[in-house]
């Protein structure tokens, strides 16, 4: 330990080996987890913070969907349910019929949306043209 403030980024992202400290280091290390913990408990909780940004957005006359965007009740970890309603509920881009077939296989088709099939990247690498497999109309 050298002194330095926490957290030190080299620090945070390695794991500490206990058994090659000193008792010296120890004691700093210990020192510091307590000066840290001290801190954490003097913050305010996340709650009283949340509501208390809330109540100034209001009394400016903004909402936090206006500040912010997304929901005014909203945490930082969502549920995993939640989340997954929420991107299934994006954009709705309806269905799109078909633009290219593959020769070797016609029930395999590909809309010309996302990432080619491997079929077609197949064939495209070959020298084929994707145009070639262009449905016609």
């Amino acid at each position: 330990m050298d002194g330095t403030s926490f957290p030190d980024p080299e620090f945070v992202c390695m794991a500490i080996d206990l058994n090659a400290l000193s008792p010296k280091q120890l004691d700093a290390l210990i020192s510091e987890a307590k000066a840290r913990k001290t801190a954490l408990r003097k913050r305010k909780p996340i709650a009283a913070i949340r509501k208390r940004i809330v109540d100034f957005a209001a009394a400016e006359g903004y909402t936090i969907q206006e500040l912010f965007g997304g929901r005014a009740g909203a945490t930082a970890k969502a549920p995993a349910a939640k989340r997954a309603t929420k991107q299934a509920a994006g954009r709705k881009l309806g269905k799109v019929p078909p633009k290219y077939r593959n020769p070797a296989a016609p029930t395999e088709t590909w809309t010309g949306r996302g990432k080619q099939p491997r079929w077609l990247a197949a064939l495209v690498k070959k020298g084929r043209k994707p145009e070639e497999f262009l449905i016609k109309k």
